[in-house]
C-alpha cells in the first residue's frame, strides 16, 4: 500500500509542528510520497520584495513576479528543507517539482471568467507514472511541491491539494494507494469548535446529507468533492486528519460506500 500524504502551510510555518510531522512521516512503513504547500511563506517573502499578493476566492493570482517567488519558496527553500530533514531521519527522499522528469504536466488555466495568471490545471493522463514506479521500486520517497509545467518550457503554480490527488491517482496505477490530507483539525467535524466531534467515515450518501444540513460547508465541500474524484480515479481511500495524528486512527475516512 502506497501512502500519499499532503501537508499545508500551517505545518510548514511551525518549525516544531513540522518536526513532529516529519518524524511521524519518516516512521511510516512501506512506500510513501509527500506533497507540501508553503503559501504563507511565499506571501511573507513577496511582501519583503515589494510584490503585492492578490487572492481571489482563496486562490493566489500568479503573475510573473509571483511565479518567481513561489518557485523559489516551494521548489527551493521549503522543498529542500523538508528533504534535508527527512534525510537526517533516515529517509531516502528526493525533492521534486512537476517539471522534473515531466512527472506532472499541466495546462495554464483559461483567463476567463477570472485570470489567475500562471496557474496550472493538472493533466492526469499525461503524468509520468513510469518515473513514479521507478522511485517506488528503488525505495525513494518523492517530496513534491506544487510547481508544475506546461511541457512548453513554462512553469505553473498549481493547487497543492490537486497535486496530491493527481499523484495519488497516479500511484494507484502502481499499487493500492491511500491519500492522506493533514489539516489543522482532527478530521471532518460535526461541530467545528469541538475537535472531539470527528465523523469517522463519509460516503457519497452521507456527504450529501451532511452538506444539505450545513454540517459540511465552505472550504470543506471542494476538498471532499476532490476526495471522491480521487476515489473515482482509483485511490482506495482518502483520509482527513490532523498532522499530529499521522501515526494513529483519529481521522475521517472518505470511502466509496
Amino acid at each position: 500500500m502506497i501512502n500519499v500524504v499532503k501537508i499545508g502551510g500551517n505545518v510548514i510555518d511551525d518549525a516544531v509542528a513540522l518536526e513532529r510531522f516529519l518524524e511521524k512521516f519518516a516512521a511510516m512503513e512501506g512506500p510513501k510520497m509527500l506533497i507540501h504547500g508553503g503559501g504563507k511563506l511565499a506571501t511573507r517573502l513577496s511582501a519583503q520584495l515589494g510584490i503585492e499578493t492578490q487572492m481571489i476566492d482563496g486562490r493566489r493570482v500568479t503573475d510573473r513576479d509571483t511565479l518567481d517567488v513561489v518557485t523559489m519558496v516551494y521548489a527551493g527553500l521549503v522543498n529542500k528543507q523538508i528533504v534535508a530533514r527527512l534525510g537526517a531521519l533516515g529517509t531516502k527522499a528526493i525533492g521534486l517539482s512537476g517539471a522534473d522528469a515531466n512527472v506532472i504536466p499541466a495546462v495554464r488555466r483559461a483567463p476567463k471568467p477570472i485570470d489567475y495568471g500562471y496557474v496550472g490545471d493538472i493533466v492526469p493522463e499525461r503524468m509520468n507514472i513510469g518515473f513514479l514506479r521507478s522511485l517506488v521500486e528503488q525505495g525513494i520517497v518523492p517530496v513534491f511541491c506544487a510547481i508544475t509545467h506546461d511541457e512548453q518550457g513554462s512553469l505553473l503554480n498549481s493547487n497543492a491539494d490537486s497535486v496530491a490527488s493527481a499523484v495519488a491517482v497516479g500511484a494507484s496505477q502502481i499499487e493500492p494507494t491511500n491519500l492522506i490530507f493533514c489539516l489543522e483539525k482532527n478530521g471532518v467535524l460535526t461541530d467545528v469548535d469541538d475537535d472531539r466531534s470527528v465523523i469517522p467515515s463519509i460516503n457519497r450518501d452521507s456527504f450529501a446529507a451532511l452538506r444539505a444540513d450545513g454540517t459540511i460547508n465552505k472550504g470543506m465541500i471542494p476538498k471532499i468533492e476532490g476526495a471522491f474524484r480521487a476515489i473515482d480515479g482509483g485511490v482506495a481511500c482518502v483520509v482527513i486528519k490532523h498532522a499530529d495524528n499521522l501515526d494513529n486512527d483519529l481521522e475521517t475516512r472518505i470511502v466509496e460506500c
